[in-house]
């Protein structure tokens, strides 16, 4: 196990900074830097001064070069201006650049400064991500509990009226989409039209505390978005299991439906929907965009909006570290989880 996690995590690394280049060159592009010259200086300034404002900023160096200054394996850069004042990465407003650091980058904890939300990124994702952890896990807690006796039910019998009816609802529900939902919830359950003003169109309130008013609308969205697809994935592998030559021995042998369930079928079912579990979480962190923009939820979905559309550079390179970081670490934990799950599945 250990030979193998430790491969794992060199190749997550490298994954990691494949990744984080990418993004990182994309951001950077010429039109993107020319649109937060303008933005931060002037909307009205010339191409020679759009020039001198990125090299005064850092931004005339090499893209890798720039990136290493980002992740802090070089040293941040310093320009100096015509009277004689030095600025730099690493260097802060009225600090002594003696005193400065030399690396200032994500690995020092220096995520950068948002030109959106005027404050530090590191701090902004924290918050953000807090409140979007808060909708990813009571959506977990709709979401796999239902799916999965969904998926039970459907693959016990399979081809019953039962089965047919929840793999349609299983259909329909993957087959809608969160934007379509959440319009069709909003309009049935909080506005005038219908009147079952039962709960509020918005999750803005839930920020400062979570009720079952403001906070059950976007939870089922998202819950049955990826309700769906959990459940046909556990009612195929769950049909499987109950061909299997074991399962016919046990009801030859006289055990009792529920106990071949429970004590026989399920555990091997659950293989193939645990992959499909862990991989709800990437999608959930970058799939509740829509959801947290429909009901106005200040999370890390919304904050990802807010930083593309207004040309944040610093504040989506932050959110795209958090992305990786969640991708990869659920697919080390998927890995390893199936080991417990089935004995006979080795790690060599």
């Amino acid at each position: 196990m250990l030979p193998f996690l430790i491969r794992r995590v060199f190749t997550m690394v490298l994954t990691a900074l494949c990744l984080t280049f990418i993004v990182f060159f994309l951001t950077n592009l010429a039109p993107n830097l020319e649109k937060l010259a303008k933005s931060e200086g002037n909307a009205r300034m010339t191409d020679a001064q759009v020039d001198s404002w990125l090299a005064s900023h850092g931004f005339n160096e090499h893209i890798v070069v720039r990136y290493g200054e980002w992740l802090g394996f070089m040293p941040g850069w310093t320009h100096t201006n015509a009277e004689g004042k030095v600025s730099g990465r690493c260097i802060e407003n009225g600090q002594d650049p003696a005193e400065a650091p030399r690396f200032c980058g994500v690995l020092q904890g220096d995520w950068g400064f948002s030109t959106v939300f005027k404050e530090d990124v590191s701090t902004i994702i924290s918050k953000r991500l807090g409140l979007t952890a808060v909708l990813m896990f009571w959506v977990m807690v709709l979401m796999v509990p239902s799916a999965l006796l969904l998926g039970v039910l459907a693959g016990m019998r399979e081809g019953s009226k039962l089965d047919r009816t929840l793999s349609t609802f299983s259909i329909g529900t993957t087959a809608t989409p969160e934007y379509v939902s959440g319009v069709i919830f909003v309009v049935i359950f909080s506005s005038s039209v219908v009147g079952l003003k039962w709960f509020k169109g918005t999750a803005t309130s839930a920020m400062d505390g979570v009720t079952f008013e403001n906070f059950f609308l976007p939870v089922l969205t998202i819950a049955l978005y990826g309700m769906g697809y959990i459940a046909r994935m556990t009612r195929a592998s769950m049909t499987e299991v109950m061909t299997s030559q074991y399962i016919r021995t046990a009801r030859l042998k006289g055990v009792s439906f529920t106990n071949i369930v429970m004590k026989h079928a399920l555990r091997n079912a659950l293989i193939a929907p645990f992959t499909v579990i862990m991989l709800q979480f990437p999608w959930l962190l970058n799939g509740v965009v829509i959801v947290e923009t429909l009901f106005n939820y200040k999370g890390f979905g919304w904050t990802l909006v807010q930083a593309a559309g207004n040309n944040d550079i610093e504040t989506l390179l932050g959110c795209s570290v958090v992305a990786v970081f969640v991708v990869l670490v659920t697919q080390l934990i998927s890995d390893i989880g199936y080991v417990f799950l089935n004995p006979r599945i080795r790690i060599s």
